[in-house]
């Protein structure tokens, strides 16, 4: 047992950090209601905690390998406790910003790389996939807790309790810092790329910042943008200023590495098979989950009219069997190989989604909601139990840290696109059906379709049908049309979660062509990198 004591502190700092994205999922609508705010802006906290994730994760691991992994880990552990200490007592929306999408965002872009290097350092061979096997179900128990205990503690008491007793746990791992080894720090210290981190984290915040507000500016036709370029939509020109950016960041590396200079990350890792597939199966994972998680919540909360609690009930399922399944799944790896295990995980995962559809009706069948997120959770489950093996075993131990920030870099991108692209069509498509279903209702005269038109034109948002009903009645609607127009948008809103989920099915299905360079036979592993591929890697594991 006693050997298990690192993971133990080293797993309760990734429960954490799943643990409070999934309690603010299942407390969306009690954000809006207590910071007075839209459905949009609490999406915005949510997308912007997982893009300073990814934006800092490949800084953090730098780091990390410049001041040592350890340390590392408990500075960020500290800068997260910080953070969720101003969350819990946020007076105002830009505070909860803050603190939870700022600081802990960056408390975790510090803690994740090292952790993961860390767990590396203390297991080998079997004893590795097992540590990395518990990771992931660790991060399925903070899945599984969070939307119960966080829509508990929401609906009887208050959801700023969960992150005070953050700042408890913080407080407690720190208190067992002992147990945690490093190899102790040879030869020099490898330097940091301020200029490369400037870079990477501009490209990935312009990319994900276009998709977020999209659903605001409009794709192409501009909606309602602070401006517009050459009469567009200025949507798709920051997703290629971001793009363009990242051009110029891997440039800058190969610069460096060219002048015998430490780049930010050695991008060339990015050209083993292995690895690069283990990355894009991580995003794609992490885009599903994280898209599911904000919509099936509003579906659930906004149509539906449950309180967090009956919510967070609702989604046990999909928690429970990915806690049990990503526990279970690590033998299975071994015996099939990750690449069967991965593609099962992508059919049943397709399987799921499209059994969940199925689901999405004005009155809700709790028994077949219920199945859909069982199989939902044992197909993220297969996919946690071998995808972080995956990507560790394809790199050597001085590389640890470079693939740990590519690994959560590769999964924050996922969550931040995730919330962003996902919540962006879940609205464009609410929008569209909603200004179609209107146009073509017989029952509503010129005049009010005309106002809801002008209406439409200054914004839509998720909110309850009961609103719409309010807002039609405000603007002396005959009763007729006024329950008219409530069908409309509740229709709407059935058609847009659709849209939405439908989206996330597909990007399953592409998961499949990431597949074909995973290790296969019984037995085998992802190639290691040869001499030289550890030899151009500056520095010794830390």
């Amino acid at each position: 047992m006693k050997r298990w004591r690192a993971l133990i502190v080293l797993g309760t700092a990734q429960f954490l950090m799943v643990l409070d994205t999934s309690v603010m999922n299942v407390s969306i609508s009690q954000l809006v209601e207590d910071f007075d705010t839209e459905v949009t802006a609490i999406q915005a906290v949510i997308t912007l905690y997982a893009l300073v994730m990814a934006a800092f994760m490949i800084i953090g691991g730098r780091l990390g390998d410049i001041v040592g992994r350890r340390r590392m880990f408990l500075l960020g552990l500290a800068v997260y406790g910080v953070g969720s200490a101003l969350t819990a007592v946020a007076p105002e929306l830009w505070v909860l910003l803050l603190g939870w999408s700022v600081i802990e965002g960056l408390g975790a872009a510090m803690v994740l790389p090292a952790m993961v290097a860390l767990v590396a350092e203390s297991y080998r061979g079997s004893d590795r996939a097992v540590a990395y096997a518990v990771i992931g179900g660790l991060a399925g128990a903070g899945i599984a807790v969070g939307p119960l205990l966080g829509g508990w503690v929401t609906t009887y008491l208050t959801w700023r309790l969960v992150f005070a007793g953050e700042v408890v746990i913080v407080a407690a791992v720190l208190l067992c810092r002992r147990v945690i080894k490093a190899a102790p720090v040879q030869g020099a210290r490898p330097q940091l790329d301020a200029v490369g981190a400037l870079l990477s984290a501009a490209g990935l915040g312009l990319g994900v910042l276009g998709v977020l507000q999209s659903s605001t500016w409009g794709w192409v036709q501009p909606r309602n943008p602070p401006f517009t370029v050459l009469g567009f939509a200025p949507t798709l020109f920051v997703i290629g200023a971001g793009g363009a950016v990242l051009a110029v960041f891997r440039w800058w590396g190969g610069r460096r590495s060219h002048r015998g200079d430490d780049p930010l990350v050695h991008l060339d890792l990015l050209s083993r098979p292995v690895l690069r597939s283990g990355l894009l199966a991580l995003l794609s994972q992490n885009l599903v989950l994280l898209g599911l998680f904000f919509t099936i919540p509003l579906y659930l909360q906004v149509v539906q009219g449950f309180d967090a609690f009956e919510t967070g009930l609702r989604l046990l399922p999909v928690s429970a069997t990915m806690l049990v399944t990503s526990l279970a799944a690590s033998a299975l790896g071994r015996r099939l190989g990750p690449r069967r295990v991965v593609r099962l995980a992508l059919f049943t995962l397709v399987v799921a989604i499209v059994w969940l559809l199925a689901t999405i009706d004005p009155a809700i069948d709790d028994a077949q909601f219920a199945g859909a997120m069982a199989v939902l959770g044992v197909g993220m489950g297969l996919l946690a139990s071998q995808l972080g093996n995956v990507v560790q075993s394809s790199v050597g131990e001085a590389e640890r840290s470079e693939a740990g920030g590519l690994q959560f870099t590769a999964q924050n991108l996922g969550s931040a696109l995730g919330t962003a692209l996902i919540g962006s069509l879940l609205i464009g498509s609410l929008a569209h059906a909603f200004t179609t279903r209107v146009e073509d209702d017989p029952q509503l005269s010129a005049a009010t379709r005309e106002e809801v038109g002008v209406a439409l034109e200054a914004g839509v948002t998720f909110v309850p049908t009961d609103q719409v009903r309010a807002a039609a009645e405000r603007a002396g609607l005959p009763p007729a049309e006024v329950e008219a127009v409530a069908d409309s948008y509740a229709s709407a809103q059935l058609q847009g979660l659709k849209a939405a989920i439908l989206a996330t099915g597909g990007i399953a299905a592409a998961g499949f062509l990431v597949t074909p360079n995973l290790p296969a036979a019984k037995g085998s592993r992802p190639r290691r990198p040869d001499t030289a591929d550890r030899a151009r890697t500056p520095g010794p594991p830390r």
